[in-house]
Order: structure tokens, then C-alpha cells, then sequence
């Protein structure tokens, strides 16, 4: 049965704080947990999940939220948008006006930028680092230009777009959907991942889509763990979901 995305609610909530109970920051360590924020999902991109970086070198907009009067007060409260990372083209919403309302700059795969006529946009084909703890990296599969945003700290964070969501048991999966542009290319951009990180550098997840499977959990946490226990090769031959 196929997991449905969660739908957002006609009443406009404000974005909530991802990790304020989650985690617990070493007293050392330069970076408030409730510096990153989910918005509810958004019925312009068939409920997706927007993060909010907020951070001293540049605020990040992961994908696009809801273009609701209480998101863009949000978004300017805390200093604006500096970028505006899409992690695939089904997150591109209102791009343009949020653009032109920020003045952000647009970052995506470069396969598809051409989904963004008339604006400037920065394109990247493997990876583009942002500065020390932010790289973007094309995890192509869910569409061609499929892309995560890796934040380095509390021990890793992965903004995981479509590329990974939760499951029905709230476990982080590829899900294989009718609309799945390459699912060996999916499952091989898994297998990347799991290559390039490790149990100490990967330790949270926040996923684009299905945040309703987290059953009130903001995050998905043992996120290496999580994913080293998968059998790709079960995954390879399972069927898409309708």
C-alpha cells in the first residue's frame, strides 16, 4: 500500500523548532539546537517539508514552504533568506516570488535548472560546498536532480529531500513510486551515501515528505545505523508503489 504524503492543514501553523528536544548541545559547541525549523507541509509541492537554516554566515531555505503570511514574517524575523536550496524539482513551489521577495540565491541540480525559466540560479553537477559545514550532494534517482543538503553539526545532520523518507514505521527508506525516474540509480546513490559517511558523522535525518509517519518526532535519529541496515538488494526488486 502506498504511503501517502501528509497533507497540510487549512489553518496556517508557524514553523516549529527541529531539534529543541531532540538533541543536547555540549556547552562548547557553537550552535543553538533551535536554530533549525520544519514548516508544515505544503500542498504546493503535494506536501513536502521545508527546513529553515538560521545561521550567522547565510540562512539556508531547504526546498519551499507554503508562500502563507506568517512564513514570510517568520522568514524575515530571523534575517531573511540567504539561499534557497531545492532538493528536487517536485520542491520548487513558489520559487520565483520567494526569490524576488528575499533576494535569496537559488541553488539546484544542475539537470534542473531549465524547470526555472527567467531566473538566476546556481547550478552544481556533484556537489557544491556552501562553506565548512554545509555541501550539497546529487543523489539522482527520485528525479534526475535529486539532492540532499549535509550540515555537519550535531554529529550530522541529512535535509534528505524525496530521496530518503520515512516508512509507515518511521524508519528512512527510498520509497519506489510510479514516478521514480531511475530506481537502480536510486539505490546506488543510497549505497554512495552510506560510502561517504559514518555511525559518527550521520546522526539525524530530516526528510522532505511522509513527516506524518514520525508520529510527532521532528527527526529521524540513528540515521547511519538506520541506513547500514538496509538490504538494497531486497530494495533493487521490490515493486513501485501506485
Amino acid at each position: 500500500m502506498c504511503p501517502l504524503p501528509q497533507q497540510p492543514s487549512h489553518t496556517a501553523k508557524p514553523p516549529r523548532a527541529v531539534f529543541s528536544h531532540e538533541v543536547q548541545t555540549s556547552s562548547n559547541e557553537n550552535f543553538a539546537p533551535e536554530s533549525i525549523f520544519a514548516f508544515p507541509p505544503n500542498r504546493d509541492t503535494l506536501g513536502g517539508t521545508s527546513y529553515f537554516i538560521v545561521r550567522n554566515e547565510g540562512n539556508i531555505l531547504i526546498d519551499c514552504p507554503a508562500l502563507e503570511q506568517i512564513n514570510q514574517d517568520f522568514l524575515r524575523s530571523h534575517g531573511g533568506v540567504r539561499w534557497l536550496f531545492l532538493t528536487h524539482r517536485g520542491a520548487i513551489g513558489k520559487t520565483a516570488e520567494i526569490q524576488q521577495t528575499f533576494e535569496s540565491e537559488i541553488l539546484i541540480q544542475e539537470q534542473e535548472a531549465y524547470l526555472l525559466p527567467g531566473l538566476t540560479v546556481t547550478t552544481f553537477s556533484q556537489e557544491f560546498t556552501i562553506d565548512s559545514t554545509i555541501q550539497v550532494i546529487w543523489t539522482p534517482g527520485h528525479t534526475p536532480g535529486s539532492s540532499c543538503l549535509y550540515y555537519s553539526n550535531l554529529g550530522g545532520v541529512l535535509f534528505s529531500g524525496r530521496h530518503l523518507v520515512p516508512n509507515q514505521q518511521g524508519e528512512p527508506v527510498p520509497l519506489r513510486s510510479a514516478k521514480t525516474f531511475h530506481w537502480p540509480r536510486q539505490i546506488k546513490s543510497l549505497q554512495l551515501l552510506l560510502e561517504r559517511f559514518t555511525l559518527e558523522t550521520l546522526q539525524y535525518i530530516c526528510p522532505g515528505a511522509n513527516t506524518g509517519f514520525l508520529r510527532g518526532k521532528r527527526v529521524i535519529a540513528q540515521a547511519y545505523q538506520r541506513l547500514a541496515s538496509l538490504d538494497l538488494q531486497a530494495l533493487l526488486q521490490s515493486q513501485a508503489l501506485l
